[in-house]
């Protein structure tokens, strides 16, 4: 049983002629009232266990994007219910006035809704329903609170298709299929066309030269049907946070944008999650359910406070590749790492595949070097030059090693990755 506010208020009010007359006949006659109103008001409350909640939420939702949680309350008894319903879901799920007032006939059933946007990624998990069921009088109410099992799983937001369109332009420009055709350095073979001063006299064909009269040269384009194997570091360096959200968000966007365009490529594309393990893997989809299947994959996929485990990647990209592939490394440019763990290893990738580190870098630590008016400021400045000095050299240590290094804000990393991929194709470096 709860005392509603009605009945605090009315009890305040009744409080002003026993003052005036403050006798004890008064104040015994005064609550006595008040008793019996309270006690009939909960007699002919409806019981909330004749009340059936049900929750219904859609499967999934982008990060960011609204969603709704539907509650349908059906009366099983034979009194009207007259209800605070308060829908709770953890907090993370960004439920909005989640309290609602609704009446429901016996034998009825009634829906109330619940806003609900998430700020994190993964599955979001309803809390309980608490169903108050108020008397006619507004005096007293019964009360219960029962699960009610639900869970929204909030995928990647995927911000960073906006730049899909742009580079698919320039992907259809480097395949030939847009108006302005412009051929890579590919090794795929494309077409015979007449020779021109200026091309390369190693694309002659010699055999189509000799049968029809004419100087014939070979056009190539950058190879189809190339394995993009993306690793996602998911370790204590991708916890860090860059801004208003952990290193780990910028990766997985860089992963979505680049598998996009690789998909739309006509490349297969891997993903994988790992830091002392394999956390994550998508793997063997093409086509329209390759984006579908990442967003899943990933939603659920957060940084654990362990070191990341080099050797593991590189026996882990030895097991599912056989021939020479795009391998992406999204993880941090981190110089203790890259010297101690990564360098050791990395050379056996570099001599199988083409690798490419792509690094989050921290978008406050260009505005701590330039700040530089206390002298505490300067401080700050003179080790924010240092670890980005470091960060250079392991950086060129990389490169030297064979690996294609990009270092970019949250924001950038994505279509510079992006970028990247198409310079490499273009080039007929896949």
């Amino acid at each position: 049983m709860a005392l509603t506010r009605r009945a605090v208020l009315v009890a305040a009010v009744g409080l002003l002629p026993v003052l005036l007359v403050p006798r004890t006949t008064t104040v015994l006659a005064w609550a006595a009232l008040l008793g019996l109103g309270v006690l009939i008001d909960l007699l002919l409350a409806a019981s909330p266990l004749a009340v059936r909640p049900e929750r219904a939420v859609p499967h999934s939702v982008r990060l960011g994007e609204p969603a709704t949680s539907t509650l349908t309350l059906s009366n099983t008894g034979r009194r009207t219910a007259r209800l605070l319903v308060r829908d709770a879901w953890v907090p993370s799920a960004g439920a909005d006035r989640n309290r609602h007032g609704v009446t429901v006939p016996a034998g009825e059933a009634r829906r109330v809704r619940t806003a609900l946007r998430p700020t994190r990624r993964g599955d979001r998990t309803a809390d309980l329903v608490t169903l108050r069921s108020h008397g006619p009088l507004g005096l007293a109410a019964r009360q219960r609170s029962l699960p009610v099992p639900a869970r929204l799983r909030v995928l990647p937001a995927f911000a960073s298709r906006r730049h899909l369109p742009s580079r698919l332009a320039r992907l259809r420009e480097m395949d030939g299929r847009a108006a302005v055709k412009v051929r890579g350095e590919g090794t795929e073979f494309d077409s015979l066309r007449e020779y021109v001063i200026g091309d390369d006299v190693r694309a002659i064909d010699w055999r189509a030269t000799a049968r029809g009269g004419d100087v014939v040269v070979r056009t190539w384009r950058p190879e189809r049907d190339r394995r993009v194997f993306i690793v996602i570091d998911s370790s204590r360096l991708s916890a860090a946070r860059l801004g208003e959200a952990p290193r780990l968000e910028a990766q997985i966007e860089a992963a979505l944008l680049l598998a996009a365009l690789a998909s739309k490529a006509g490349d297969r594309v891997d993903v994988v999650a790992v830091d002392s393990a394999v956390r994550a893997r998508v793997s063997g989809i093409q086509g329209a359910r390759l984006m579908s299947s990442l967003a899943e994959g990933l939603a659920q996929v957060e940084a654990s406070l362990v070191q990341v485990s080099w050797p593991a990647v590189t026996q882990t990209v030895r097991d599912a590749l056989s021939q020479r592939s795009l391998v992406v490394l999204l993880t941090a440019l981190d110089t203790a790492a890259v010297m101690s763990d990564l360098l050791p290893v990395v050379g056996a990738m570099t001599r199988d595949h083409q690798v490419v580190l792509a690094s989050a870098a921290d978008p406050e630590a260009e505005e701590i070097r330039v700040r530089r008016t206390t002298s505490e400021e300067i401080f700050d400045a003179a080790a924010a030059e240092r670890a980005s000095l470091e960060r250079a050299a392991a950086g060129m240590r990389l490169r030297r090693s064979g690996v294609e290094v990009v270092e970019a804000t949250p924001e950038d990393l994505p279509p510079a990755l992006a970028d990247t991929y198409l310079s490499l194709k273009a080039a007929g470096r896949l």
